[in-house]
């Protein structure tokens, strides 16, 4: 037996051309419960803004512009002065851009979930396989937050396991069911700390996504840079994405969702990402809103 046959795996679990992963764990029974979650009607966004960058040159280009993730420029149509159109170009796998990652996005020995040779998936071009098609009809299922440094923030370079993950949930007396999203808080912004020693997840903590059958995972954390389990670097993204075929939500702002939790008193809600219906890709940015 390789170390790679001693991970978690869902490679066969639905089929050996199955494309939605653990997305196939939200079934229409667990959606109907979710929506029980949407009592008080607030709502609150999951997402960061994302920082726009001008596609021109001139007095009306940025200064120092922090992020080149969204490039943007307004177009003349020429039909009178007033009507415009737009030329929007985005780096969806940015830390600036709060993104689903799709299956195809990962790839593991020439392979995407679940085992399909990457050539038959697809590639620059676009992907046949795996791609953003899965989010066409959304995701609607029960969300969590998982507060892993309440008030505060983890250490640099702290790798999260299962048994933080327990914790967390104890704190906010909750208990994960099949099929549920988990939005973790590590109280970091990605984006602003690329040059320090980032925490995230471990393959203990992804084994315990894996036995609790989470269906999709949201954070302002993902895997640890540089990475701290040398027995599986970078295993939210190379276990649990390409192996489990769970879609991972990049770069979300739980912060207000804290807030909101601690003035509801409660820390489930109505998980919803109603995604671009933009196929082919690997990633597409996203908004979920948390419902309480």
């Amino acid at each position: 037996m390789t170390e790679a046959d001693e991970l978690p795996t869902n490679w066969g679990r639905w089929g050996a051309d199955d494309e939605r992963g653990t997305l196939n764990l939200i079934t229409d029974d667990v959606r109907a419960r979710a929506v029980a979650e949407a009592r008080s009607g607030r709502t609150v966004s999951l997402s960061r803004p994302m920082p726009t960058t001008p596609l021109v040159a001139g007095p009306a280009a940025a200064s120092g512009a922090a992020s080149t993730a969204v490039l943007q420029a307004g177009l003349y149509t020429g039909a009178s002065p007033f009507a415009m159109a737009e030329l929007v170009v985005l780096m969806t796998h940015s830390p600036d851009v709060t993104h689903f990652d799709a299956l195809a996005h990962q790839v593991i020995d020439g392979q995407v979930y679940p085992g399909k040779p990457l050539d038959e998936a697809g590639g620059p071009a676009g992907f046949r396989h795996g791609s953003t098609a899965i989010f066409a009809q959304g995701v609607v299922t029960r969300g969590l937050l998982l507060d892993l440094a309440p008030g505060a923030a983890l250490p640099a370079g702290h790798g999260v396991t299962g048994a933080d993950l327990d914790s967390a949930c104890d704190r906010a007396g909750v208990e994960v069911r099949s099929g549920d999203a988990i939005v973790v808080r590590g109280g970091w912004d990605y984006a602003a700390s690329r040059d320090r020693h980032l925490p995230g997840m471990t393959l203990d903590a992804v084994s315990w996504m894996h036995r609790h059958d989470v269906a999709v995972y949201a954070g302002d954390i993902g895997d640890a840079h540089p990475p701290v389990d040398p027995r599986a670097p970078g295993a939210l993204h190379r276990v649990g994405l390409a192996r489990l075929g769970m879609p991972l939500v990049d770069v979300a702002d739980p912060e207000e969702l804290a807030t909101a939790c601690d003035e509801e008193g409660r820390y489930s809600f109505l998980f919803v990402a109603a995604p671009p219906r933009l196929g082919a890709a690997s990633g597409v940015p996203v908004n979920p809103l948390a419902i309480f």
